[in-house]
């Protein structure tokens, strides 16, 4: 697999999501399909913190090269090349804005791939889309890819975890650091973020996403436990939905054999009768 050296790609184009004094410039990279390619389009989105020029952003897109696919991929508003603070974002705001990039920049079927954070946002996006079916032009889900999937991290994994004294730094200032052995320095972890995030909880009831659903998930991974992702496929349609454990992997998974892991699951459900029909 041939990776993109980092600093080679062109500049991203930007597109405006929201309006007035919400309004925000989104930075996006997209493929578009070799003339003769009928397959899905791709679309990425990344975790908490992360961007479109990582590892598996990147190795996403050059399966979409390799195989004549669209394929798109964003930054969240406060990551990467997408400007603003990261401190106003919250899951609603980052989740309209991967509904306006799918409605602008996608069209026909399209396999979504969402890591950690990005599969919480995945789901969200799938469940309204799923909501639409029947009525809905232009492009439409034909499979899932979730990798370490975080849905609810905020209320499930975070809030509910954090020491009291924690807690009331938040709640006294609105802003708390926390320590992170992925980043030099630690995340800033906002009050609203998790009290906006509680409109979005997806784990208290059924998930209808309406296309095939492949979860990879580290046995590993030290920031969301592999009994979060039973708890995610217990609330999916039980028909097309496959989680996959890796014994040994992290929360990354970013290691060849995990690339390759996801690779071949975006191939699967782009194989499923549903990534041509549009019911």
């Amino acid at each position: 697999m041939t990776e993109t050296t980092p600093g080679s790609e062109a500049p991203p184009v930007f597109l405006t999501v929201g309006t007035g004094e919400d309004a925000r410039p989104i930075a996006v990279r997209a493929r578009p399909a070799s003339p003769d390619n009928a397959g899905p389009g791709l679309i990425w989105l990344g975790g908490f913190m992360s961007d479109m020029g990582g590892t598996k952003a990147r190795a996403v897109d050059q399966w979409a090269v390799d195989h004549g696919r669209a394929c798109v991929r964003f930054d969240y508003s406060g990551h990467g090349e997408s400007p603003g603070p990261f401190t106003d974002g919250t899951i609603g705001r980052w989740l309209a804005e991967a509904e306006a990039i799918f409605a602008q920049c996608c069209q026909g079927p399209q396999v979504v791939i969402g890591s950690s954070m990005g599969g919480w946002i995945a789901l969200l996006l799938a469940r309204t889309l799923a909501a639409r079916a029947g009525g809905r032009d232009g492009a439409w889900l034909a499979g899932l890819v979730l990798v370490a999937p975080a849905p609810d991290f905020t209320e499930e994994l975070m809030w509910k975890n954090l020491p009291q004294d924690v807690k009331d730094t938040l709640v006294r200032d609105g802003l708390w650091h926390r320590p992170s052995h992925y980043a030099e320095g630690p995340y800033p972890i906002t009050l609203n973020l998790i009290t906006e995030a509680r409109n979005h909880l997806v784990l208290g009831s059924s998930i209808q996403v309406g296309c095939p659903v492949r979860i990879l998930q580290g046995v590993q991974d030290p920031d969301v436990p592999w009994q979060h992702a039973f708890a995610l496929t217990s609330r999916l349609p039980a028909d097309d939905v496959v989680l996959t454990l890796v014994q040994d992997g992290d929360h990354r998974l970013s290691r060849p054999q995990d690339i390759a892991r996801m690779l071949a699951a975006i191939a699967e459900v782009s194989a499923s009768p549903s990534s041509a029909d549009h019911s």
